[in-house]
Protein backbone atom coordinates (compact mmCIF):
# COMPACT_ATOMS: atom_id res chain seq x y z
CA UNK A 1 0.00 0.00 0.00
CA UNK A 2 1.74 3.37 -1.13
CA UNK A 3 1.62 6.38 1.28
CA UNK A 4 -0.77 8.02 -0.45
CA UNK A 5 -3.19 4.81 0.13
CA UNK A 6 -3.12 5.55 4.04
CA UNK A 7 -5.09 9.39 4.42
CA UNK A 8 -3.92 12.95 4.51
CA UNK A 9 -0.08 13.26 4.29
CA UNK A 10 -0.40 16.26 6.61
CA UNK A 11 -2.10 14.21 9.28
CA UNK A 12 0.23 11.67 8.90
CA UNK A 13 3.37 13.31 8.89
CA UNK A 14 2.50 15.01 12.13
CA UNK A 15 2.83 11.33 13.95
CA UNK A 16 6.65 10.68 11.62
CA UNK A 17 8.93 11.27 14.43
CA UNK A 18 12.39 9.36 14.53
CA UNK A 19 11.99 5.96 13.02
CA UNK A 20 9.05 6.39 11.95
CA UNK A 21 10.07 9.36 9.34
CA UNK A 22 13.07 7.32 8.33
CA UNK A 23 10.64 4.05 7.60
CA UNK A 24 8.12 6.14 5.88
CA UNK A 25 10.91 8.24 3.73
CA UNK A 26 12.53 4.20 2.89
CA UNK A 27 8.62 3.60 2.09
CA UNK A 28 8.37 6.60 -0.49
CA UNK A 29 12.15 5.62 -2.19
CA UNK A 30 11.06 2.41 -2.39
CA UNK A 31 7.80 3.24 -4.73
CA UNK A 32 9.54 5.61 -6.57
CA UNK A 33 11.11 2.74 -8.91
CA UNK A 34 13.13 5.25 -11.17
CA UNK A 35 14.85 7.20 -8.42
CA UNK A 36 13.71 10.47 -6.21
CA UNK A 37 14.91 13.74 -5.71
CA UNK A 38 15.36 14.60 -2.34
CA UNK A 39 12.10 17.77 -3.14
CA UNK A 40 10.19 14.91 -3.77
CA UNK A 41 10.90 12.46 -1.51
CA UNK A 42 10.23 15.46 0.99
CA UNK A 43 7.00 16.47 -0.76
CA UNK A 44 6.24 12.56 -0.38
CA UNK A 45 6.25 12.18 3.45
CA UNK A 46 5.80 16.18 3.77
CA UNK A 47 8.52 17.26 5.87
CA UNK A 48 11.35 19.80 5.64
CA UNK A 49 14.72 18.92 3.23
CA UNK A 50 16.76 18.49 6.10
CA UNK A 51 14.94 16.26 8.02
CA UNK A 52 14.69 13.97 5.14
CA UNK A 53 18.09 14.53 4.28
CA UNK A 54 19.30 13.57 7.61
CA UNK A 55 17.03 10.39 7.05
CA UNK A 56 18.38 9.35 3.85
CA UNK A 57 21.85 9.91 5.26
CA UNK A 58 20.43 7.01 8.48
CA UNK A 59 18.99 4.60 5.43
CA UNK A 60 22.98 5.11 3.35
CA UNK A 61 24.96 4.37 6.50
CA UNK A 62 22.77 0.93 6.59
CA UNK A 63 23.33 0.23 2.77
CA UNK A 64 19.37 0.41 2.45
CA UNK A 65 19.44 3.87 0.22
CA UNK A 66 22.02 4.87 -2.62
CA UNK A 67 22.62 8.07 -4.17
CA UNK A 68 23.30 8.11 -8.08
CA UNK A 69 25.54 10.76 -9.60
CA UNK A 70 22.83 13.08 -10.51
CA UNK A 71 21.94 13.39 -6.95
CA UNK A 72 18.30 11.22 -7.02
CA UNK A 73 18.39 8.36 -4.67
CA UNK A 74 17.16 4.74 -5.05
CA UNK A 75 17.13 1.78 -2.87
CA UNK A 76 20.27 0.52 -2.05
CA UNK A 77 22.41 -2.69 -2.63
CA UNK A 78 21.61 -4.17 0.68
CA UNK A 79 18.01 -3.82 0.89
CA UNK A 80 17.92 -5.31 -2.37
CA UNK A 81 20.06 -8.03 -1.32
CA UNK A 82 17.72 -8.36 1.99
CA UNK A 83 14.51 -8.63 0.55
CA UNK A 84 15.49 -10.89 -2.73
CA UNK A 85 16.91 -13.46 -0.69
CA UNK A 86 13.35 -14.27 0.42
CA UNK A 87 11.90 -14.25 -3.41
CA UNK A 88 11.42 -18.08 -3.35
CA UNK A 89 8.34 -17.86 -1.30
CA UNK A 90 7.31 -15.26 -3.76
CA UNK A 91 5.10 -14.85 -6.91
CA UNK A 92 7.43 -14.26 -9.21
CA UNK A 93 9.51 -17.45 -8.31
CA UNK A 94 6.72 -19.30 -8.29
CA UNK A 95 6.22 -18.19 -12.05
CA UNK A 96 10.15 -18.89 -13.08
CA UNK A 97 10.35 -21.68 -10.73
CA UNK A 98 8.90 -24.21 -13.27
CA UNK A 99 11.13 -22.84 -15.87
CA UNK A 100 14.16 -22.94 -13.98
CA UNK A 101 13.50 -26.92 -13.10
CA UNK A 102 12.57 -27.86 -17.08
CA UNK A 103 16.02 -26.44 -17.80
CA UNK A 104 17.89 -28.21 -15.04
CA UNK A 105 16.08 -31.65 -15.94
CA UNK A 106 17.01 -30.92 -19.43
CA UNK A 107 20.34 -30.35 -19.43
CA UNK A 108 21.56 -31.26 -16.24
CA UNK A 109 22.93 -27.52 -15.63
CA UNK A 110 22.39 -24.58 -13.31
CA UNK A 111 19.40 -22.12 -14.39
CA UNK A 112 19.06 -18.59 -12.88
CA UNK A 113 16.46 -15.79 -13.28
CA UNK A 114 18.43 -12.70 -12.74
CA UNK A 115 17.17 -8.59 -13.34
CA UNK A 116 19.15 -5.87 -13.47
CA UNK A 117 19.30 -3.49 -10.47
CA UNK A 118 21.66 -0.22 -9.99
CA UNK A 119 23.90 -0.78 -12.59
CA UNK A 120 23.96 -4.51 -11.17
CA UNK A 121 23.23 -8.02 -11.75
CA UNK A 122 20.70 -9.22 -8.94
CA UNK A 123 20.09 -13.40 -9.16
CA UNK A 124 16.27 -13.54 -7.93
CA UNK A 125 16.12 -17.48 -8.21
CA UNK A 126 18.41 -20.70 -9.00
CA UNK A 127 18.24 -24.04 -9.39
CA UNK A 128 20.94 -26.47 -9.13
CA UNK A 129 21.14 -30.04 -10.60
CA UNK A 130 20.23 -32.88 -8.14
CA UNK A 131 23.34 -34.60 -9.12
CA UNK A 132 27.02 -33.70 -10.03
CA UNK A 133 30.01 -32.76 -7.68
CA UNK A 134 30.45 -29.63 -8.14
CA UNK A 135 28.09 -26.95 -7.40
CA UNK A 136 27.96 -23.08 -8.65
CA UNK A 137 28.53 -20.34 -5.87
CA UNK A 138 26.16 -18.02 -7.29
CA UNK A 139 23.34 -17.34 -4.70
CA UNK A 140 20.01 -16.00 -4.64
CA UNK A 141 20.43 -12.14 -3.90
CA UNK A 142 23.87 -12.25 -5.02
CA UNK A 143 25.16 -9.84 -7.78
CA UNK A 144 27.59 -9.72 -10.50
CA UNK A 145 28.64 -6.95 -13.09
CA UNK A 146 27.10 -6.10 -16.56
CA UNK A 147 29.80 -6.34 -18.94
CA UNK A 148 30.44 -9.82 -18.07
CA UNK A 149 27.70 -11.76 -17.78
CA UNK A 150 25.07 -12.94 -20.03
CA UNK A 151 22.23 -12.13 -18.13
CA UNK A 152 23.51 -8.85 -17.22
CA UNK A 153 23.92 -8.03 -21.48
CA UNK A 154 21.15 -9.38 -22.69
CA UNK A 155 19.29 -7.20 -20.42
CA UNK A 156 22.06 -3.83 -21.15
CA UNK A 157 21.28 -5.10 -25.07
CA UNK A 158 17.46 -4.06 -24.70
CA UNK A 159 18.29 -0.25 -22.54
CA UNK A 160 20.86 0.77 -24.73
CA UNK A 161 20.99 3.31 -27.29
CA UNK A 162 24.49 4.22 -28.63
CA UNK A 163 27.96 3.57 -27.70
CA UNK A 164 27.45 6.70 -24.91
CA UNK A 165 25.56 4.49 -23.47
CA UNK A 166 27.89 1.82 -22.54
CA UNK A 167 30.71 4.23 -22.10
CA UNK A 168 28.55 6.00 -19.45
CA UNK A 169 27.93 2.78 -17.73
CA UNK A 170 31.78 1.94 -18.24
CA UNK A 171 32.45 5.29 -16.02
CA UNK A 172 29.79 4.57 -12.98
CA UNK A 173 30.74 1.20 -12.59
CA UNK A 174 33.95 0.51 -14.50
CA UNK A 175 34.74 -2.92 -16.77
CA UNK A 176 37.41 -5.13 -14.72
CA UNK A 177 38.91 -8.06 -16.40
CA UNK A 178 37.25 -10.85 -14.56
CA UNK A 179 38.95 -13.15 -16.52
CA UNK A 180 41.61 -13.27 -19.29
CA UNK A 181 38.37 -13.74 -21.61
CA UNK A 182 36.21 -10.42 -19.93
CA UNK A 183 35.48 -8.00 -23.21
CA UNK A 184 36.08 -4.65 -21.34
CA UNK A 185 36.27 -1.95 -24.30
CA UNK A 186 33.15 -0.29 -24.70
CA UNK A 187 33.12 -0.39 -28.95
CA UNK A 188 33.80 -4.23 -28.46
CA UNK A 189 31.04 -4.50 -25.92
CA UNK A 190 28.54 -2.50 -28.09
CA UNK A 191 28.64 -4.35 -31.01
CA UNK A 192 27.88 -7.57 -29.24
CA UNK A 193 25.09 -5.80 -27.75
CA UNK A 194 23.67 -4.82 -31.39
CA UNK A 195 24.28 -8.88 -31.80
CA UNK A 196 22.47 -9.63 -28.76
CA UNK A 197 19.73 -7.12 -29.44
CA UNK A 198 19.40 -9.11 -33.07
CA UNK A 199 19.95 -12.91 -32.33
CA UNK A 200 17.61 -12.75 -28.91
CA UNK A 201 20.20 -14.17 -26.82
CA UNK A 202 23.40 -13.47 -24.88
CA UNK A 203 26.39 -15.75 -23.74
CA UNK A 204 29.30 -15.44 -21.49
CA UNK A 205 32.10 -17.29 -22.63
CA UNK A 206 34.09 -17.83 -19.52
CA UNK A 207 34.05 -14.19 -19.26
CA UNK A 208 32.85 -13.60 -15.30
CA UNK A 209 34.35 -17.06 -14.16
CA UNK A 210 37.21 -19.41 -15.84
CA UNK A 211 35.63 -22.69 -16.59
CA UNK A 212 31.64 -21.46 -16.21
CA UNK A 213 29.67 -20.48 -19.85
CA UNK A 214 26.52 -19.47 -20.15
CA UNK A 215 23.45 -18.67 -22.39
CA UNK A 216 20.82 -16.46 -21.42
CA UNK A 217 17.21 -15.63 -22.77
CA UNK A 218 14.61 -12.81 -22.17
CA UNK A 219 11.77 -13.38 -19.79
CA UNK A 220 8.87 -11.17 -20.18
CA UNK A 221 6.69 -10.25 -17.48
CA UNK A 222 4.84 -6.67 -18.19
CA UNK A 223 5.93 -6.17 -21.50
CA UNK A 224 6.81 -8.21 -24.55
CA UNK A 225 9.26 -5.28 -26.12
CA UNK A 226 11.59 -5.12 -23.21
CA UNK A 227 12.12 -8.09 -20.63
CA UNK A 228 11.62 -7.96 -16.91
CA UNK A 229 14.49 -10.20 -16.61
CA UNK A 230 16.71 -12.65 -18.09
CA UNK A 231 16.62 -16.98 -17.65
CA UNK A 232 20.05 -18.50 -18.29
CA UNK A 233 21.95 -21.86 -18.25
CA UNK A 234 25.19 -21.80 -16.76
CA UNK A 235 27.10 -24.69 -17.39
CA UNK A 236 30.69 -26.14 -16.77
CA UNK A 237 32.87 -26.14 -19.64
CA UNK A 238 34.10 -29.72 -19.29
CA UNK A 239 30.81 -31.04 -18.98
CA UNK A 240 28.74 -29.04 -21.16
CA UNK A 241 30.85 -26.68 -23.59
CA UNK A 242 29.28 -23.44 -25.11
CA UNK A 243 28.88 -24.88 -28.75
CA UNK A 244 25.95 -27.20 -27.22
CA UNK A 245 23.93 -24.34 -25.30
CA UNK A 246 24.12 -22.57 -28.44
CA UNK A 247 23.24 -25.92 -30.65
CA UNK A 248 20.41 -25.61 -28.62
CA UNK A 249 18.96 -22.25 -28.08
CA UNK A 250 15.66 -22.64 -29.83
CA UNK A 251 15.08 -25.27 -27.61
CA UNK A 252 15.92 -23.38 -24.24
CA UNK A 253 13.83 -20.43 -26.00
CA UNK A 254 10.99 -22.85 -26.30
CA UNK A 255 10.96 -24.08 -22.66
CA UNK A 256 11.08 -20.56 -21.41
CA UNK A 257 7.82 -19.89 -23.53
CA UNK A 258 9.60 -17.80 -26.26
CA UNK A 259 8.88 -19.69 -29.29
Amino acid sequence: MSLADRGDMGEQSKKLVGSDRVLAILVALGERVRGASLEELARAVDSPKPTVHRGLAALRRAGLADQRPDGTYVLGDNYVRLALRNLEAWSNDERVGPVLERLVERFGETAHYATLEADRVIYRAKKDPILGPVKLTSRIGGENPIHSTAVGKLLFAYRVRSLEDVRELEKRVGFPARTEYTVTDPEELYRELLQIREQGYAVDRQENETGINCLAVPYFFSSTAVPDGAISVSALTYRTPLADLEAHVEEIRAIVGLS
